[in-house]
């Protein structure tokens, strides 16, 4: 497998490769990295922090104090939660199982301001994020965290929710098109009853459920919420909806209708996505030129690929939850049940400028401007000082042997195929030729200052 391919499959399942990690896997056939990813995907890392200190405010009476109190408590927690998921990108082997959960919560969009109904919501996508579709449709429609958030606990038989069916079809299963608003009403009576405790577990209520027969998707019968998504997931409209998504995610972000069909050719036949991953990542075609370097990074892509090479952390845990609101991708903080929707979007007037300073700016331990976001404020002094401030300064601890080490045996070349790949245009390339004396590390740090380093 010649480089080039290489590094273009460990862009798209990964953060990006470094020179001496391309020669050692270089040997591999496209079968052979392909089968490894999957393997390692067994190895989860458990996102989950200590949330001892909410029992601290068990002895609190006033329910309405507590409540403020707690509420406070959970916000911090989720910020450790935030930062404890970056930290598992930074240092994870299961590149591919990190890119799928990246990927599905995009898709199967929630959040929660209580960390422990995100812990779990998180729990369900990594159990599931390479496993069979079916179940992974039936955990999520069950999770306490999505039940609350599309306010499918309000679904009754006398009073039914569309909210959950809706998107179930829209967003999760189907598309745009490919159902009725009967279809929506229908599904909505199916799932009438599901809902969750104060424990934060999956309750069937019995008495709130519709028992009485339902039409949908042009089958009739007493159907339940599982029953609706076997319907769905007979369509043919369901696999192509979700293979698009995966090709532009993975692929290009313009869809190829001829490949998304014998993706879901694949997929169809047992709805597994490490099956369909497979199909997809040693096809001919996943490699062909005009597939590569034509997706831009998304802020999350773009730091942990940073941090591949330039090993930082932030001084003050809080500039790091403002650099990603101001790079527009908070992880657990979606802008909306669409989720974030990518590719061009990633980048405007803001975004570009911060995006092409960030490299030198944490290898240099420079500030950068940026605007706070009142979330994550605790109380009213923070948010007093940042309104005076108007806006903050990042500044970043390095730790630079492991670049050092990883530079050995290695010479520039070699790093700017891994950091840009062969794509590059004349300007681009007149460009490197004036930093080509620079030491490694200088070199590098030009590189991904490039506008094409936003590329992968």
């Amino acid at each position: 497998m010649n480089p080039q391919k290489i590094i273009h499959l460990y862009n798209r399942v990964g953060f990006g490769l470094l020179p001496n990690e391309l020669k050692k896997i270089s040997h591999l056939s496209v079968d052979e990295h392909v089968d490894l990813l999957l393997k390692k995907a067994k190895k989860q890392q458990p996102l989950k922090v200590n949330t001892s200190e909410l029992s601290k405010y068990d002895h609190v009476k006033n329910e309405r104090e507590k409540r403020m109190m707690l509420q406070k408590v959970h916000r911090k927690l989720l910020v450790k939660l935030n930062t404890l998921w970056f930290k598992n990108l930074y240092s994870s082997e299961s590149l591919l199982q990190d890119k799928m959960c990246l990927f599905w919560t995009n898709h199967f969009v929630c959040s929660s301001n209580f960390v422990d109904q995100t812990e779990q919501y998180l729990k369900v996508i990594q159990k599931h994020a390479l496993g069979d579709f079916r179940d992974f449709v039936v955990a999520i429609s069950k999770n306490p965290m999505m039940i609350r958030y599309l306010n499918n606990q309000q679904n009754r038989k006398k009073k039914p929710n569309e909210n959950y069916a809706r998107e179930l079809m829209e967003l999760f299963t189907l598309g745009v098109g490919h159902y009725t608003e009967q279809d929506i009403k229908e599904s909505a009576r199916a799932f009438t009853g599901w809902g969750t405790n104060a424990k934060n577990e999956f309750v069937f209520r019995d008495k709130q459920h519709d028992y009485g027969t339902k039409t949908f998707l042009g089958k009739t019968g007493k159907f339940d919420g599982t029953d609706i998504i076997n319907i769905i997931l007979e369509q043919p409209e369901c696999a192509l909806f979700i293979c698009e998504k995966v090709y532009k995610e993975f692929v290009n972000p313009n869809p190829n209708s001829k490949h998304i069909k014998k993706m879901a050719k694949v997929f169809r036949k047992k709805y597994r996505i490490d099956d369909l991953m497979k199909y997809t990542l040693t096809s001919d075609w996943f490699y062909d030129t005009e597939n590569m370097h034509v997706k831009i990074k998304s802020p999350v892509e773009l730091l942990v690929g940073i941090h591949k090479v330039i090993p930082f952390e932030f001084k003050k845990e809080r500039y790091f939850q403002y650099l990603q609101f101001n790079l527009g991708q908070k992880l657990l903080y979606p802008p909306n049940v669409a989720g974030w929707p990518g590719d061009k979007q990633w980048i405007d007037a803001n975004t570009i400028m911060i995006r092409l300073k960030l490299t030198s700016a944490i290898a240099q331990q420079r500030a950068i401007e940026i605007a706070a976001e009142s979330d994550f404020e605790d109380d009213f002094d923070m948010i007093s000082k940042r309104k005076k401030n108007k806006a903050y300064f990042i500044f970043t601890n390095l730790n630079w042997t492991p670049f050092q080490n990883a530079q050995e045996g290695t010479n520039l070349e070699d790093w700017k195929q891994v950091l840009l790949g062969n794509k590059l245009s004349k300007e681009t390339e007149q460009v490197i030729q004036t930093i080509n004396h620079h030491t490694p590390r200088e070199f590098c740090i030009a590189l991904m200052s490039l506008p094409e380093y936003q590329m992968c």
